[in-house]
């Protein structure tokens, strides 16, 4: 199973932008596809981007046209640049990655990673 660490999270004004990282031990593609997810306090987690290595990628709502998935295959490393960031936005987040993109859509994982914090101040 590939091992994801998030990475790049910040405090950033209304406005702003941040790149997430999450890099993989192993090759990111044998799990053939990756999600960004996430949570705040009392709510449940949510998907935020999904992409699959056949292609596909799947943005929820709220962050389409201001988020972009994108894999770095070389460095087994999946980003999420994130622009115009709202304080809505602020979250911990998380990725994950599993054989199923249907998986990775649904968000149903035995296990997390510690997540990245993002702060975005009005």
């Amino acid at each position: 199973q590939v091992q994801l660490v998030e990475s790049g999270g910040g405090l950033v004004q209304t406005g702003g932008s941040l790149r997430l990282s999450c890099a993989a031990s192993g090759s990111i593609f044998s799990s053939n596809a990756v999600g960004w997810y996430r949570q705040t306090p009392g709510k449940q987690r949510e998907l935020v981007a999904a992409f699959a290595s056949f292609g596909s990628t799947r943005y929820a709502d709220s962050v389409k046209g201001r988020f972009t998935i994108f894999v770095d295959s070389g460095k087994n490393t999946v980003y999420l640049q994130m622009n115009s960031l709202k304080p809505e936005d602020t979250a911990v987040y998380y990725c994950n990655a599993a054989r199923l993109f249907s998986t990775v859509l649904a968000g149903r994982f035995a296990s997390w990673g510690q997540g990245t914090q993002v702060t975005v101040s009005s």
